[in-house]
């Protein structure tokens, strides 16, 4: 499937800080859209967000993601380094 444009980097705004979007992988299925950001604060520290869009609208629910996935999820990792360096960090 097309992956979904979206801009980056975008704003966010959360109760507790500002920031922007600055990577973004995400899987393109029939009827929703896993994705996982990398969100960047204003004063420098940074969060990973596992979200997932329907029909093109961001979701508040958790992220499911399949095992057909991983390796979709995977290949997009090459473009967010930055991203990739943390999940890494999960990983060991």
């Amino acid at each position: 499937m097309p992956k979904a444009s979206r801009k980056l980097p975008r704003p966010f705004a959360m109760p507790w800080g500002k920031g922007a979007i600055i990577e973004e992988i995400q899987v393109i299925r029939d009827h929703w859209e896993p994705t996982i950001q990398l969100m960047e604060y204003e004063d420098g520290s940074k969060s990973l967000r596992f979200c997932f869009y329907s029909k093109g609208r961001f979701n508040r629910n958790p992220m499911m993601l399949g095992e057909e996935d991983l390796d979709v999820m995977a290949a997009e990792l090459r473009n967010a380094p930055k991203m990739k360096a943390m999940l890494k960090r999960l990983a060991k």
